[in-house]
């Protein structure tokens, strides 16, 4: 058997075109039956060798598409790890104790203060937060002023400002608290580039220390594209 197959790699290396007056099939005209039972051996060779090239071809087959699986496989993955976002940072970092404002214009609150910036999408030089993908967020604000004394002027509010538009806001102005705070969630439907920013509008303040009452936190839900 061994010699047999031996045999049949010869010819498939050196000889292939002696194979040639053999191109038959079980179901083939009387003539190339006939050329087979002359010289079987050749003839068997020959069949062995197709038999050899189709499962070759079977294999290429297969081989091409487990690695279009895996590459297909390999793309979701990168787009899941690419996908991951969440960030979170504070107005104060431990050494800090103060306010922030009041200021004649509005103003862009720059957390400095980086708890997680998963996929780099906050910028702290800015204070704006870029959706490295298109999905769903979850955004979330804190704002805590202190008026300083009983019967001062509090003015603790911001804005949440995406693409420069007004998406929502929180507001507290009264003479009545020396200090109080609120908070804002919204989720959004955010596209690819989008910028976020929490705005501390005209006349407003915040104050915070190492307790780090003042937050902003943006998180993906999950991606759409």
């Amino acid at each position: 058997m061994k010699a047999f197959i031996l045999l049949c790699m010869l010819y498939s290396a050196f000889g292939k075109s002696a194979c040639n007056p053999y191109i038959w099939n079980p179901r083939g005209s009387p003539d190339s039956a006939r050329e087979c039972r002359a010289d079987q051996g050749s003839c068997g060779c020959c069949t062995i060798l197709r038999e050899v090239d189709k499962l070759r071809e079977h294999f290429d087959q297969s081989l091409s598409e487990l690695e279009e699986e895996y590459q297909k496989a390999n793309q979701s993955f990168n787009n899941i790890q690419a996908s991951r976002t969440a960030f979170s940072g504070a107005l104060a970092d431990d050494a800090y104790r103060g306010c922030m404002g009041p200021h004649n214009e509005d103003k862009v609150i720059k957390y400095n203060y980086v708890l997680i910036n998963l996929n780099n999408g906050y910028n702290q030089t800015t204070g704006i937060f870029t959706a490295p993908c298109s999905g769903f967020y979850s955004i979330a604000f804190t704002v805590y002023s202190d008026a300083g004394s009983a019967g001062s002027s509090l003015e603790a509010c911001a804005v949440l400002m995406v693409d420069n538009e007004n998406i929502g806001g929180v507001t507290d102005r009264n003479q009545h608290d020396q200090e109080d705070s609120t908070s804002h969630v919204i989720a959004l439907k955010l596209q690819e580039g989008s910028k976020v920013a929490v705005i501390l509008p005209a006349g407003c303040f915040l104050c915070d220390d190492s307790s780090r009452y003042n937050t902003f936190s943006v998180f993906l839900i999950y991606a759409t594209e």
